[in-house]
Formats: structure tokens, sequence, C-alpha cells
């Protein structure tokens, strides 16, 4: 199996905060970095860590690009915590933290680039925290686009007091091969259920309320599209929060950052990004 994590270029790591999250710092390329812009804080999924923005970060080194990537409360090399007592507000602790961190260290606030439950999480927080810019990655939705375009035949169940990793049978997806499936059951994790319960509507969620209005940052919104409603949702998270919108038909939630058509996300990012230049 290939291990993506293993290759990424020489970094700094660093823990931060009281809850001692695991930071990975990439410094752009001297010879592609401009004045004036701002770094990158990517922020993972459920179940995941940084480990799964592998295949990214080498691509926004090259262009210049510093970049944070920066481990919840429990995952990947944080320190462990009892799972059965972190809620949403917790990791929206943990973002703010590495936000903090990136102002120190640059004095400026960073692009978010979030994924998934990193998606909802940095919604949320881009309400009342101040960033440069907002990239969701098929995010989880907020409430206000679930009314507007609902999941349809759910049967949501009980999350527990922690959710296990998925197993993941498969041995491939559409866009992601044995390899990409290999390396993600590598290094997935549980997840906390408490956090599930809060923002995702498979599990029962009422989910969590965003005021578009309050997020006044550019923003961008990219979606794995295997039908009309993901599309219809995409778009409506988009007006949501006033971005813009890449619908990437037949691609898949995860195959977005670990699959073979994961640089079709980062240019259509590269591209959007080019707004910070000058």
């Amino acid at each position: 199996m290939r291990d993506y994590a293993k290759e990424l270029p020489e970094h700094r790591e660093k823990f931060i905060g009281e809850n001692d999250l695991f930071l990975e710092i990439f410094h752009g390329n001297h010879g592609s970095q401009q004045l004036g812009r701002p770094s990158l804080l990517f922020i993972h999924g459920a179940f995941t860590g940084s480990w799964m923005w592998s295949k990214y970060i080498p691509h926004f080194m090259a262009a210049g690009w510093n970049s944070y990537c920066i481990n919840l409360r429990g995952h990947y090399k944080s320190r462990s915590v009892d799972f059965t007592q972190v809620e949403f507000e917790d990791y929206l602790e943990d973002i703010r933290v590495a936000i903090a961190e990136i102002v120190d260290d640059s004095g400026s606030p960073p692009v978010v680039i979030g994924f998934s439950m990193g998606g909802i999480l940095s919604q949320k927080l881009a309400e009342s925290v101040e960033i440069a810019g907002l990239v969701l990655i098929d995010s989880s939705i907020c409430r206000q686009v679930h009314e507007a375009v609902p999941y349809q035949g759910l049967a949501p169940r009980e999350p527990g007091l922690a959710v296990p990793a998925p197993a993941g049978g498969e041995q491939f997806s559409a866009d992601e091969t044995s390899e990409d499936i290999a390396f993600q059951r590598k290094y997935l994790s549980m997840e906390s259920g408490k956090a599930f319960a809060a923002f995702s509507f498979h599990f029962g969620a009422e989910g969590i309320s965003v005021d578009g209005r309050g997020i006044t940052c550019p923003s961008l919104v990219i979606s794995a599209v295997d039908d009309e409603d993901d599309d219809r949702r995409g778009r409506a998270a988009a007006r949501h929060i006033g971005g813009e919108y890449l619908g990437l038909a037949g691609t898949t939630h995860t195959g977005l950052l670990v699959g073979q058509r994961y640089h079709e996300a980062v240019s259509r990012i590269m591209i959007w990004l080019r707004r910070f230049d000058g």
C-alpha cells in the first residue's frame, strides 16, 4: 500500500492548546510566494486527520502557499481523549486555537478549507471569527440547506456515545483505487457520537443552524455529485453563504481528497485563490 502521509515534503510539527492538538505546518516554495497572501488552514472530516490532505498539500506548497493542517482533539497524533465526552462545540474551540496560532505566526487570519464535518464546523465558525476566505469540500450541510433540499428516505439511527470507524468493505469506488481505499483504512479512527448527534441528519440531528449573512468573506463550495439532488444541495449551500460553486459529477465524498480525480478540486481552489494575489 502506498502511504501518502509518509511522502509529504519536509515540514514543521507542533502541539498547540491545552488539548495538545497536532498541527502540521508546510511552508510554500519561496520562488512562488507572493506578499500579502493569507495562509491556508485545512480542517479534516470525521474519523480522519491531517493525513487526509496528503495529496493536496504538495500542490499548494509548490504554488507558494503556506499551509497548516490541524488535527481536532483525539484525532491522528493529537492527544487521546474520551470521545464519549467530546461535543461539536469542542471542535469549534479547537479550530479557534488553530486560527489564533496562525494569526500569531503570520499576522493575519487564514483561508479556511474544510472537508465534510470540517466543512460544517468551518461554516459555523465563520459566523463570528474573522477569516480571509472559506472553501467547503463536500461539506456536511447546515439546517437551512437541509430544509431547502432535504435528504430523501433517511432512516436516522442513534449514533451512540462514540461512532466506530467505517468498515469500508469495498475494494474500489468510482474515483478511488484499492490503494486509495487501503490508505484511508490504515488511519481511520472512531468519532464523537455527540458531535454526530449535533450535525448529521443521518443520525437524526436537527442540524447546525448557520447564519449565511454573517459569513462575509469570499467562499467556494465544491460538491461530489452522484445525482440531481446532490447538485441542488451543493448549489443551495453555495447560495446560503453567497459563494461560488463547483459540482463534480462522478466523484465520491472521500474521493475528492484522496481519489484519482482529487486534482480537479485542487485546480478549482487554485483558481479561486488568485483573488488573494496582488
